[in-house]
């Protein structure tokens, strides 16, 4: 059995964002040589997320509308996260929801995806450097 690891590293310019990071994560596929196995990919940060969705401009924009009623960045006094100097803990929170990874299947050298199926790093503390963990596991 093969074993691959590999860090991507992301900074985006905004406090949120929705990255589309198939490509990377194919990318990693092909340097792994793996052709059957398990790909775990997650956030190494708890402000970050990777998640699987479609790529649809309009459900990304869904999506950030929804998670900010959820947990909504401000009033920050509204956290008690934020009293230690912070001003994340909507972040956090986000994270919550959308969840730290994702586990997909390798079958033939790819992604063993469903219709539409897309892997995404969701940025909810942004402007600074963060990694995501991609893990393949096979032969």
């Amino acid at each position: 059995m093969k074993s691959y690891r590999k860090e991507l590293w992301f900074n985006t310019p905004a406090r949120r964002a929705y990255i589309n990071i198939t490509p990377q994560i194919e990318d990693c596929i092909n340097e792994s040589g793996i052709k059957e196995g398990i790909l775990l990919c997650n956030a190494m940060h708890i402000t970050a997320s990777v998640f699987i969705n479609d790529d649809e401009r309009g459900l990304h924009t869904d999506m950030e509308k929804w998670l900010e009623k959820l947990a909504p960045e401000k009033p920050h006094s509204q956290y008690n996260h934020n009293n230690t100097g912070e001003d994340n803990a909507d972040a956090h929170l986000k994270r919550s929801v959308m969840g730290r990874e994702a586990v997909v299947a390798v079958s033939g050298g790819a992604l063993d995806f469903g219709p539409w199926e897309q892997i995404f790093y969701g940025e909810f503390d942004g402007k600074r450097d963060k990694r995501v963990l991609v893990k393949i596991i096979g032969e």
